[in-house]
Formats: structure tokens, sequence, C-alpha cells
């Protein structure tokens, strides 16, 4: 099945701390079912000081369910389902079903 939500997409959270807010996906996990998205979800860890990183507590993405984002109108920026279509061209392409646009990907 062809992929609803890419890496680079701009999408909009429907539920949880997070809802209305936007973001960049960084990466899609198509097996879980998830995706980390730029300044969403945010957790705190410890880590621990090495070599290279500094030691303490530090902010990170931790993953969301696919079920909870929805790609965001390239119009409006509000959130919508997508939609394939095949192009004359032979090329598959998504586009929003709210506007009708082109999601370029």
């Amino acid at each position: 099945m062809a992929a609803k939500v890419k890496k680079g997409d701009k999408v909009v959270v429907l539920t949880g701390r997070d809802k209305g807010r936007t973001g960049e996906v960084i990466q899609v996990m198509p097996k879980e079912d998830r995706a980390l998205v730029r300044g969403i979800n945010l957790v705190k860890r410890h880590q621990r000081q090495t070599q290279t990183s500094e030691g303490g507590i530090i902010s990170k993405e931790a993953a969301i369910h696919l079920s909870n984002l929805a790609v965001a109108d390239p119009k409006d920026g509000k959130p919508t389902r997508v939609g394939f279509r095949i192009l004359e061209d032979g090329r598959k392409v998504r586009f929003a079903k709210r506007s009708g646009d082109l999601i370029d990907g």
C-alpha cells in the first residue's frame, strides 16, 4: 500500500496534549504505524555523559501513532485526508481531499 504520510510532510496533530500543533515528519515507522514529528510529543530523557555528548536531561521527540496525525492541506494548513491520483504521464501522486491540491512529495 502506498504511504499516506511520508518523511518531510507537514502534519497536524489531531489528539493528545499536542492537539492542533503542526510539525514536519522526521521519520516514519510503517511496521509500527508510528512517526516522529519535529517538536511534537517531546519527552525528557536522562542521558549519561559520554566522550562525545554532554550528560543531563535532554528533550527528544517520541513516536506518535499515525491515526493521531493528519496531513496539512497545502492551501490552508488545515488537516485533510489524502487521496491518490494517476496523472496523464503515468505518475501516481497524492492529493488533498479537502482542496484537491497535489501534495508535493
